[in-house]
């Protein structure tokens, strides 16, 4: 009988040997993926590209799904293993066209990293009303792993890896207005719910999907360097965060925590194919590891208790559903 992860029972470092400084390519080590399918969403940028370079070297047949195709294309050229599918993870209408093709391909899918997200950007929302932070980084997830859960039960020992974020320390999920319709709209309260989110249905889903040999885990990566996550958010915003000088310049000491991209997907990767974890699920993980349970946010470690409180799961959930007009029972 595999165990859940409610109220932390298995959120402590199992002594993986991996740390902030360990690339993905040190967390891979050993490990084949010959005939192995997976798919990244994003997986043509930032650490998304990055873990998709990764696993398809493992051996693994990378699924790309991507806004862009030209620039996936692009970035992407010389990579072996690669195959390239539209999808906009704003549209859920092209989430199900995504799911339904992979699927009527019959193929089994034994990786599934919800690693695409948007970060810190001005108020917009979907067709259905629903704010774009909250969309994209989970209904969009949820949805996805919905639609591709036959073929994630095919491969018979599957992993659905869920980036995170150590920023949803920022805001619990706000049952009451998630999408802002009656409080101002606050782009780090926006994104923080939607990490809080994410957290919340990586636990719930694991317990969930154990009976189908599905896992799932959430995953921070760290702050890094060289991405297009914070592209959109305003200068006045990274300086009250205390990242700028008033002229817009890093602080040194900002500067020096970040981690590099390979650093970055590291803990993806190891989530995604560390024997460790064969008996582990629905936790919440950092540098190359699980992360410990903490209320501080000053840490910038750990994972906050409201993310893995199992009324607020299985109410997300029941939310999640009537949101997003999906019945998911796994």
């Amino acid at each position: 009988m595999e165990k859940n992860n409610y109220q932390g029972a298995q959120q402590q470092p199992i002594g993986s040997g991996f740390n902030a400084k360990s690339t993905a390519n040190d967390v891979i080590q050993n490990i084949d993926l010959t005939g192995k399918t997976a798919i990244v969403t994003g997986g043509n940028t930032g650490i998304g590209l990055e873990t998709t370079r990764i696993l398809a070297a493992a051996g693994a047949t990378v699924i790309v799904a991507a806004r862009d195709i030209d620039k996936a294309k692009k970035n992407l050229e010389g990579i072996s293993n690669i195959e390239i599918a539209a999808m906009d993870l704003m549209s859920p209408a092209s989430i199900d066209t995504f799911a339904e093709n992979f699927v009527a391909s019959g193929r089994p899918l034994h990786l599934l990293i919800n690693n695409a997200g948007i970060m810190w950007v001005p108020l917009r929302r979907d067709e259905r009303g629903i704010e774009s932070q909250l969309a994209t980084n989970y209904l969009a997830l949820f949805q996805l792993t919905s639609r591709l859960w036959l073929s994630l039960k095919k491969a018979n020992g599957a992993r659905v890896v869920n980036v995170s974020s150590h920023g949803h320390y920022f805001a619990p999920f706000n049952f009451d207005d998630p999408n802002f319709l009656h409080r101002e709209y606050e782009t780090l309260q926006g994104y923080g719910q939607s990490k809080t989110a994410v957290n919340l249905f990586s636990m719930e889903l694991d317990t969930r999907g154990q009976s189908a040999h599905i896992r799932s885990y959430a995953v921070h990566p760290g702050s890094i360097g060289g991405t297009e996550l914070g592209r959109e958010a305003p200068l006045e915003l990274f300086q009250k965060m205390g990242f700028v000088d008033a002229d817009g310049n890093m602080l040194p000491e900002v500067a020096a925590l970040l981690k590099t991209i390979p650093q970055g997907a590291a803990t993806t990767v190891w989530c995604a194919t560390s024997p460790k974890l064969d008996h582990i699920g629905g936790v919440y993980c950092e540098d190359g590891d699980i992360a410990v349970v903490s209320s501080d946010i000053t840490a910038q470690k750990g994972v906050h208790p409201y993310s893995l409180d199992e009324t607020n799961a299985k109410r997300l959930w029941k939310l999640t559903e009537e949101m997003t007009g999906i019945r998911f029972n796994p």
